[in-house]
């Protein structure tokens, strides 16, 4: 049976890290942000401009339509869909379906648990830490920062992925119901997190 897993996460909760080990220990691919840049590239976009557009809603205003009242349709407000945030949504959009629909799969991020919605053997995963651990993790991979700037850091990187995936989706993001498993990536570490993962995945055939 195919599986496939989509990884959802908080800044710095070592998401993408898991991903790489559940990919290592199943043998499934696993497609991240390095993946989908690829993918623009070949569509054309620059990656300067992928990475300005990735995981920011399109505006403030549209932002605020979208926590009042959104249903998961751009046409209903009217939105440019040549506009370059919208583009990179569509594309990603199109290529992540593409990928589930060759075969099994693991996804981090991009909306891919909303994008997928409705397809056999989904595992819908969101990986959170407790602040204080992934402040550790932001000064491990930049050690000349502080643990003010990390904290800020954490915060702007939450905030934007937030209002993507709120945006995009209609849904709230790291809302506890929207996924099938919420798991805490400091108490297993990484390898005992994606062996948990798996096992849960294993269960759901």
């Amino acid at each position: 049976m195919k599986r496939i897993i989509t990884i959802g996460r908080q800044y710095c909760a070592l998401g993408g890290e898991i991903g790489k080990e559940l990919s290592r220990i199943t043998g499934i691919p696993v497609y991240d942000r390095e993946s989908l840049v690829e993918i623009a590239l070949k569509h054309g976009i620059p990656r300067e401009t992928f990475e300005k557009a990735d995981e920011q809603a399109t505006s403030s205003f549209l932002y605020s339509m979208a926590m009042s009242s959104y249903s998961g349709s751009l046409v209903h407000f009217g939105v440019n869909e040549n506009s370059i945030t919208d583009r990179v949504f569509n594309i990603q959009s199109t290529e992540i379906r593409r990928i589930a629909d060759e075969g099994s799969c693991i996804i981090v991020g991009r909306c891919a648990d909303d994008i997928l919605s409705g397809y056999e053997g989904l595992v819908k995963v969101f990986v959170h830490a407790p602040v204080e651990s992934r402040i550790a993790e932001y000064l491990r991979l930049n050690p000349d920062a502080d643990e003010n700037t990390a904290r800020k850091q954490i915060n702007k990187f939450d905030k934007k992925r937030a209002s993507y995936y709120n945006f995009y989706t209609g849904k709230g993001w790291g809302d506890p119901k929207n996924y099938h498993l919420n798991v805490d990536s400091s108490v297993l570490g990484v390898a005992g997190t994606a062996e948990l993962i798996k096992c849960f995945s294993d269960l759901m055939k």
